[in-house]
């Protein structure tokens, strides 16, 4: 069996269920993998200031953050990559013209275009976030991660102006109007390269479970890339194996079929 140092989880779809909770033998499969030397690694689209309290229950210390633009492995910074402000107002201004909203992440806050529109107080809702304020100019050079909200079919590519990035429809349900902001370089398989450099591992010794387009990078690098049996449609091209879905124990019967956990 490969001696597996790193695992890397995404969090929504993934550890957490529709309902907000994660099944009992998902802790059981962190504490066991933990156990055995496996470094466990949040890694989400979401800030990480929004997931602290999960990380404490977890009990896990490292994380990739905002898609891959910054990335702590045991309090160490190893990757911290604002979005050019250039970009980030032209964002804004797409948004402004056509009638969408942005949530714009620093390492602080989720900054919104407009605080007290429906879609908005849905996406804050759904993600149950705490650290909300309304976006001004001045943060934006500090941005590390985008979403956009309440977009038409076609209408992402609306903001292709820029070819370094693309974008990935929140598999969350009642959020599939929502779209993460990816750069090409800036991702999570980008964030597991750098990591795994500095710790360092060897790839094969990486695993990674998820079940959105945000994470197509980060299965594609692993050695053990995991889809949920609930992910999006397209994400299976990118894994190597497939799990049950969230709902259903995914990620402690993946880690089991690989002899990680009973």
């Amino acid at each position: 069996m490969t001696n597996y140092k790193a695992l890397f989880l995404d969090i929504d779809g993934t550890i957490l269920k529709p309902d907000h909770t994660y099944d009992l033998s998902t802790k059981d499969a962190i504490l066991q993998v933990q156990k055995r030397g496996i470094e466990v690694f949040l890694a989400t689209g979401r800030p990480i200031h929004e997931i602290t309290d999960l990380a404490e229950e977890l009990n896990i210390h490292s994380f990739i953050g905002y898609n891959g633009a910054l990335a702590i492995y045991k309090e160490q910074t190893i990757v911290h990559e604002p979005m050019s402000a250039e970009t980030v107002r032209e964002f804004i201004n797409i948004a402004q013209k056509h009638g969408h909203e942005i949530v714009l992440y620093t390492n602080e806050k989720n900054f919104f275009t407009n605080l007290d529109v429906p879609s908005v107080r849905n996406f804050i809702e759904k993600f149950q976030m705490k650290h909300n304020d309304q976006y001004h100019d001045e943060i934006a050079d500090q941005i590390l991660g985008a979403t956009l909200i309440h977009l038409n079919d076609g209408d992402s590519r609306l903001y292709e102006g820029d070819p370094s990035y693309h974008f990935a429809q929140v598999n969350v349900d009642g959020l599939r109007d929502c779209y993460d902001v990816i750069r090409d370089t800036v991702n999570k398989g980008e964030a597991i390269q750098k990591i795994i450099g500095h710790i360092p591992i060897p790839i094969a010794a990486t695993i990674a479970f998820g079940d959105g387009m945000n994470d197509k990078e980060m299965l594609s690098t692993v050695g053990e890339g995991f889809v949920m049996g609930n992910g999006h449609p397209d994400l299976f091209a990118y894994g190597n194996r497939k799990t049950t879905a969230v709902t259903d124990s995914g990620i402690f019967n993946g880690l089991q079929s690989i002899g990680l956990v009973d």
